[in-house]
């Protein structure tokens, strides 16, 4: 983690010297010096952070390492702080000019001050680096395999990765018994199967019992078990092969195995294997260079050959499954509840059994292992060595996990484990990207793209050519995501990851670590501990443990989860005393705040501003003086205009100033309410995402349909309150914006018309476009916008033209929503049309009487929302050729329909008996009319979760807005109906 912030600094000290040349007179050569320092040392650190666990002498130089990287920050942005200025005209410009020159001077003394204090440091911390690089005889060029293998952490790998097997893991023969089949099919074409998991589930422990099964024993000719690990050298592992392999056959060595290099131990591998059948394990994966150097020694001899591979990343088993052989992976699955409970009890108790009195504690900790086999062997040997009379012990463990963590012995194998995962990490940026998820409370779903806004504005994020910070920090999160160090919570139907998580005792280990260093605080309750010092602060549910007398003075983050308390000076004084001074982070979502205090807008450094969901009524003209802020959200505030001084904010990237009308219902039209705003908003040429902003809206002397045109890097666009006057000029303005990717545009009623016939050509990147408001004719060149991926078309009127025709070949469409869009009286899809269609809806379509699909159209459809078609008298002709089709949701439709699909007496129940999932709802008759859900084939249910279902029906005036909320523990092929009553008054 030093390595971290240490490269976090030059990168900032780098920049810092490039652009600040006439501020720098006098004291550039003490920043330089310091510069070079920490560049002879970076080398070294990638070592040292993963070695220091087990030398406590090199945690401590680490520890001094780190802090003189932060110190130097501090001083670097006090210094841009104490020089920040103002320029005026006139009288009163010149007296501040004289003020600064003064301020200047005794800022320049006291800085430099300071930085030959902390060079000072530098004899002691470079004798210490001497000291290590000759101990670990690492060169300053950086660190080498050797170095790595040389880790004491990669010593326990094999014995730590067999843990799980001491534990007779449970659940392991469903994996087993698809892998052997895999195995030994009849098929001679050499295939690779990749087992892909993260750290600690069981891969290497399944392999080892498939590997060792008599049935695989028996169908191969050869065997070999080559254990890779982060530490690999090509050379070795052939070797290791090659002894394997004579060794099974009782045959001495070749000659000169040994001197061989690695083209002749490859073509000696080649030649042992070319005519017989082979299984070959490679267990823990960590190179795309190991599989690329492997395969080239496994023939594909057509004998039925077969690799086995177990990696943490997922994209090694891509390369090596589907890219490089037709094999197979294996992503393998957490425990069941059940199977976790078993595996619990098996490790925690002599008999078994879990005593009463400890069966909701014992739960509640099971609940953070997550199905992760090695967190429940390593947590039940803690356990094991309570006392089970009482639940005191119990208690304090369920309470304070990351202090077991911490200091209990029987949890470093899992801490090795896990931290692999981080140490493999290639760069700084994706281990201090990382790191910061920790900052989210536990069990937090995490909205990828607050994440990626948070990452920019903490300068985690490389600045790469061609690709904005946006697109660079989507790739970090979906590295993680490869890495299995993240979770996916949730994806857009295009596949992109909307929200993720982290796994709680991965982030119980993280957080043990971050505290330890003084990196991120996180305070949950009143009693916990504060550090001395903290530079990114995360406060959870409660203000009742900040402390008055703590210093802020390096803080540079401070976020709020949850946190329902009052927001004033008694109760969070460092908000409001100004001692937050280089604070760049400031996340108040969902707090009581009512009035921005006056100091948030002096914080010179602050680059994320969110007050979402915040009681915010108006922003102060001050807002100005934040002319380093990146993002600003005012999502769900009460803010409806912004003040003219808001173009002072040139490096603005998202503004976000938009909320939903609770008093309308969520189909309405004036669903959504935006801002107005008097300032010349294409001032702000940084801006990539402003949602949503009123058209009608003049003031000044100016259109500010044009101003968009100028906003040239806009990637998301929200405009509301169009007029059909304002069309030609909002056409000229998209046209100019071609780096657009989502485009929403709301007319100003819903027979306004959306004038869009003089744009010929809209940006070729754009990925969704939402149009609510009439259409005289549908716009021609949707149909050549190959990248879209969403289309919503809401009250758009189309008598004539049919849209589909036009949307049928988009390649990528993925999502289609049809609201009061069609006037016509038959829909029909296309045979090899929607093909890469997930999710369908068709809402209020008041003319439609049938829908057909053909067969061969939309083979990828999952999901099917029909409400409010009241002509419809059947299902769609042709649904039961949706063979993928995995739910069917009907509101509000004809009592004909409804009859038709009955389970019991309807001539139609065939055609959807297919459908794992049928929702259907009728609230247009009151409660006498009963909403019904049908789950008519076997299905089955994810593992987390209790054994219930829990549906929720929200019926709000004719508002078909239905929650359905899945709570259930395994239940594989069952039938389910469920009657609610739905009050249609509410």
């Amino acid at each position: 983690m030093a390595e971290s912030a240490v490269t976090f600094l030059l990168n900032q000290l780098t920049r810092f010297l490039n652009e600040e040349v006439k501020l720098l007179r006098g004291i550039r050569e003490e920043f330089e010096n310091i510069r070079d320092e920490l560049e002879r040392m970076r080398a070294f650190l990638r070592v040292a952070d993963a070695k220091e666990d087990s030398d406590p002498e090199l945690q401590v130089w680490v520890k001094q390492v780190r802090d003189v990287a932060f110190d130097t920050e501090d001083v670097l942005d006090e210094f841009m702080l104490r020089l920040a200025h103002h320029p005026a005209d006139g009288f009163y410009g010149f007296l501040r000019k004289i003020c600064f020159s003064i301020k200047n001077l005794k800022a320049r003394r006291r800085i430099a001050s300071e930085i030959r204090r902390i060079q000072s440091r530098f004899p002691k911390i470079s004798e210490g680096h001497l000291r290590y690089r000759y101990q670990f005889n690492i060169s300053d060029q950086g660190s080498t395999s050797t170095t790595v293998a040389n880790n004491p952490c990669y010593d326990h790998r094999r014995r730590d990765a067999l843990l799980l097997e001491e534990a007779e893991v449970v659940g392991i023969d469903r994996h087993k018994k698809q892998l052997i089949n895999w195995l030994v099919e009849d098929n001679p074409r050499f295939k690779v199967i990749s087992v892909v998991g993260m750290g600690g589930s069981g891969k290497t422990t399944l392999v080892k019992k498939v590997y060792e099964d008599v049935q695989v024993k028996g169908h191969f000719q050869n065997h070999a078990w080559i254990t890779v690990s982060q530490s690999f050298k090509i050379e070795e592992l052939l070797k290791n092969l090659i002894r394997q392999l004579f060794e099974e056959i009782k045959q001495p060595l070749p000659q000169r195995v040994e001197a061989m290099d690695i083209t002749e131990l490859t073509i000696q591998i080649k030649e042992f294997l070319q005519q017989s059948r082979y299984v070959i394990v490679l267990d823990d994966v960590w190179s795309r260079q190991v599989w690329h150097s492997l395969k080239l020694a496994l023939p594909d001899n057509n004998c039925g050959s077969r690799v086995l591979l177990t990696t943490r990343i997922v994209d090694i088993a891509s390369t090596a499954s589907t890219v490089a052989s037709h094999g197979n992976i294996y992503p393998i699955e957490a425990l069941t509840v059940e199977e976790s409970w078993t595996l619990f009890c098996r490790k925690t108790f002599q008999d078994n059994s879990c005593p009463d009195h400890l069966k909701k504690l014992s739960r509640s900790i099971l609940e953070k292992c997550e199905g992760l086999p090695l967190a429940i062997v390593a947590i039940s040997g803690v356990l094991a060595t309570k006392d089970t009379s009482g639940i005191q012990e119990w208690e304090m463990v369920q309470q304070s996990l990351g202090a077991e963590l911490e200091g209990n012995n029987e949890l470093e194998s899992m801490k090795r484990i896990l931290f692999l995962s981080y140490n493999d990490l290639p760069d700084h940026y994706l281990k201090i990207c990382f790191l910061y998820l920790i900052i989210f409370p536990e069990d937090h779903m995490i909205e990828c793209m607050r994440l990626i806004r948070l990452w920019i504005a903490e300068g985690f994020i490389e600045v790469r050519e061609r690709r904005t910070l946006e697109e660079v920090a989507e790739g970090y999160l979906n590295d993680l995501v490869n890495r299995n160090l993240i979770q996916v919570a949730k994806r857009t139907t295009d596949g992109r990851v909307r929200m993720c998580r982290i796994h709680d005792v991965i982030r119980e280990i993280f957080v043990s670590k971050s505290k330890e260093q003084n990196i991120i605080a996180i305070t949950i309750g009143s009693n916990t501990k504060w550090p001395e010092t903290v530079r990114r602060l995360s406060i959870h549910n409660t203000l009742g443990n900040v402390q008055q007398s703590k210093s802020f003075s390096q803080l540079r983050s401070l976020l709020m989860f949850e946190v329902m308390d009052p927001l004033s000076k008694s109760s969070l004084p460092m908000l409001f005393n100004g001692c937050l001074r280089l604070l760049k982070v400031l996340d108040l979502r969902g707090t009581s705040l009512e009035t921005i205090p006056n100091e948030v807008v002096k914080l010179f450094h602050l680059r994320y501003l969110s007050l979402r969901g915040t009681k915010v009524k108006m922003l102060p003209k001050s807002i100005g003086n934040l002319q380093k802020l990146e993002t600003l959200d005012l999502k769900d505030t009460y803010v409806t205009e912004l003040p003219i001084e808001i173009q002072k904010l040139q490096k603005l990237r998202h503004l976000l100033v938009y909320r939903y009308n609770m008093s309308e219902t969520y189909l309405s039209f004036h669903n959504t309410q935006g801002f107005k705003v008097s300032a010349k908003i294409g001032a702000l040429l940084s801006l990539q995402k402003l949602c949503y902003i009123e058209a009608n809206h003049f003031k000044g002397g100016f259109n500010m349909v044009e101003e968009l045109g100028r906003l040239t890097q806009l990637r998301r666009l929200g405009i509301e309150k169009l007029t059909r006057e304002n069309g030609m000029a909002l056409c000229s303005s998209i046209a100019k914006l071609r780096n657009l990717q989502s485009l929403c545009i709301t007319s100003t009623e819903e027979d306004e018309i959306i004038d869009l016939k003089s744009l010929s050509s809209a940006p070729q990147f754009l990925r969704r476009l939402y149009l609510q408001g009439r259409l005289e004719q549908f716009p021609c060149w949707i149909s050549s916008l190959h990248s879209l991926d969403k289309v919503f078309l809401m009250w758009s009127q189309l008598r004539y033209d049919e849209p589909l025709q036009s949307l049928q070949d988009l390649p990528n469409l993925s999502e289609l929503r049809l609201k009061q869009a069609y006037d016509g009286e038959e829909l029909c899809f296309k045979a090899g049309g929607f093909q890469r269609l997930k999710e369908l809806w068709l809402i209020t379509l008041k003319g439609l009487r049938w829908v057909t699909m053909e067969k061969g159209t939309m083979p990828c459809l999952e999901e099917i929302y029909i409400w409010d078609c009241k002509l419809m008298e059947q299902v769609p002709l042709g649904i039961e050729h949706l063979t993928n089709l995995e739910y069917l949701n009907l509101g509000d439709m004809s009592d004909k329909l409804l009859t038709r699909i009955d389970r019991e007496i309807g001539v139609d129940y065939w055609k959807i008996g297919h459908i794992p999932r049928v929702w259907i709802d009728d609230t247009q008759s009151g409660p006498e009319r009963v909403p019904r859900l049908s789950i008519t084939t076997p299905w089955k249910m994810y593992n987390k979760a209790g054994p219930f279902l829990n549906f929720v029906l929200c019926s709000c005036s004719g508002c078909w807005a239905y929650v359905v909320q899945w709570f259930f523990e395994v239940a594989e092929g069952f039938r389910v109906e469920g009657y609610f009553f739905g009050d249609s008054s509410k």
